[in-house]
């Protein structure tokens, strides 16, 4: 894979190319990622071991204000506030805008299904998704998965069996452009590694386009959730119809990013949980 600002070769703009591997993402994980990986520089001892480090990942959930993302954070930090999100999706077509709903705040761009320590934010869709909408995340298909997120609740579906975030699109291509003077930076991450970008102002540009640069082998442990079309057993087909119905299932469950528990219309705290303490 590889992310680059392309088409902007004229005289006065300056190109920049990069690759990653596992995923590109922008906006509220980006943001979380930075402040752990800034505050582990400063005191490395709080961090010591994959526990302690997912708890001092919460906390920082927390203080930014993810969990409750709509009192917390204006809107001009949702992702299609401030950059226009485009896409092809087959080799030599056109571009096309992609409608995002304007509470997601977090866009990733997965590559392999591996993403914030071995999740899926793509999930497996269903039979009646499969044949609609969007195929499985195959690793050789020259797609990319487009996945949002609402706030660090909707993130935390990731969690559960089948949890998947709300996903965009399956793509050869994608292009963000951003707007103007909405935002002054927002932050981004690639493989893991996030940083503060800087947003457009005046008459500045700013285009960050992704696409497939070419394949090579990798290694992976077992049990591996990548799936290749040359491989007989990555087929949708394989599966028994029970596995489809109950995919079919799951994905209206988590319609939106999350599952209805009983009268519950949304995750909540534990009442023997204070917040309080969190911070």
């Amino acid at each position: 894979m590889t992310a680059a600002i392309r088409d902007l070769t004229q005289e006065g703009y300056h190109t920049l190319r990069g690759g990653f591997w596992n995923y590109f993402s922008m906006g509220m994980d980006a943001e979380i990622s930075y402040a752990f990986h800034s505050e582990r520089k400063r005191n490395p001892e709080k961090f010591k071991n994959q526990l302690t480090n997912q708890g001092q990942y919460a906390k920082l959930g927390l203080k930014q204000g993810w969990f409750c993302a709509s009192l917390s954070h204006p809107s001009s930090r949702n992702i299609p506030h401030f950059a226009k999100v485009k896409v092809m999706k087959k080799p030599g077509g056109h571009w096309e805008e992609l409608q995002i709903h304007h509470s997601i705040r977090s866009i990733v761009c997965v590559n392999l299904p591996s993403f914030s320590g071995g999740l899926n934010p793509w999930g497996e869709p269903g039979a009646r998704k499969i044949n609609t909408e969007f195929t499985l995340p195959y690793v050789d298909d020259g797609l990319i998965e487009v996945v949002g997120f609402r706030d660090a609740w909707h993130g935390l579906v990731l969690l559960a069996p089948n949890g998947h975030g709300h996903r965009l699109a399956q793509t050869h291509r994608i292009r963000f452009e951003f707007h103007k003077g909405v935002v002054d930076h927002t932050f981004m991450r690639v493989d893991g590694e996030p940083w503060k970008q800087p947003l457009p102002k005046d008459d500045d540009t700013i285009v960050i386009e992704i696409s497939h640069q070419g394949q090579v082998t990798m290694l992976a442990n077992e049990p591996c959730k990548s799936m290749s079309l040359s491989d007989p057993l990555s087929s949708h087909g394989h599966s028994d119809h029970s596995d489809e119905h109950k995919n079919d299932v799951d994905d209206e469950e988590w319609e939106d990013g999350r599952r209805k528990f009983g009268a519950a219309e949304t995750f909540k705290l534990p009442d023997e949980i204070d917040i309080a303490h969190l911070s």
